[in-house]
């Protein structure tokens, strides 16, 4: 049986200032917990689990504490309306400088869906982006909706937070900036590095951010929607970009 102290430690880790005090995050479901043993096993602190799941996975790793709980029991621990199976404690993982070499950097300007953003760091995985910028304002990328829509891509991209403006007049690489009036995407050329900027769903990106070295690009519209989803124009841009 779990304590209460551990419910309600792990239950804590569903806001953002318990997640940075403990270097801590939650990550549950079978799908997204084995993608993590898979790709950064030694991050994992803790897991606790229906016993049909640990039956199914041999935890290789002895320092990982494994321990079986009552689906009740999960259903306290969890963030999910529906629990499912594991729930795993994560380190935070440590990130490296900001290396604009080669390659796309992603930059992500006031995202504040948690589902969005977790679907633009899984789709930024697929096309081969390693890293993502982004504004100080943009949804934590430890929150639990976040890390779920990431399907364990979160393991694998580095995530950096900082104010865009210095930063961005800083870079020497070609900046191009998803707006509704730029130029048609597929007229530009590929670059073997570059920055693409993902403004928030409702505002777009930030005018300050749109310098005369940042060039404005765009889908072409053929039907009547108004706009498109910002992880769905993530994927088509980086699908011609890359």
């Amino acid at each position: 049986m779990i304590t209460k102290s551990v419910v309600k430690d792990i239950q804590s880790l569903a806001g953002k200032k318990y997640r940075d005090q403990a270097g801590l995050f939650l990550a549950e479901g079978p799908k997204l917990v084995e993608e993590l043993l898979r790709d950064c096993s030694h991050s994992i602190k803790a897991i606790y689990a229906l016993e049909s799941w640990i039956q199914q996975n041999k935890i290789i790793n002895s320092s990982i504490q494994v321990t079986l709980v009552t689906p009740a029991e999960l259903e306290r621990l969890s963030q999910l309306i529906t629990p499912h199976e594991v729930l795993a404690v994560v380190s935070k993982f440590p990130i490296s400088p900001v290396q604009i070499e080669k390659g796309l950097t992603l930059v992500c300007c006031g995202i504040q869906d948690p589902g969005n953003f977790g679907t633009i760091l899984r789709t930024a995985d697929w096309f081969g982006v390693r890293q993502l910028v982004c504004s100080t304002d943009t949804v934590d990328v430890y929150n639990p909706k976040v890390v779920q829509a990431t399907m364990g891509s979160i393991a694998r991209l580095a995530v950096h937070y900082m104010d865009l403006d210095p930063w961005l007049d800083e870079q020497e690489v070609p900046i191009y900036a998803a707006i509704l009036n730029g130029h048609s995407v597929y007229e530009i050329n590929r670059s073997q590095s570059g920055i693409l900027l993902i403004g928030n769903e409702a505002k777009g990106v930030p005018a300050s951010l749109l310098t005369k070295k940042v060039t404005g690009i765009t889908i072409p519209k053929i039907g009547e929607a108004e706009s498109l989803n910002a992880a769905v124009a993530t994927g088509i841009l980086l699908s011609w970009l890359s």
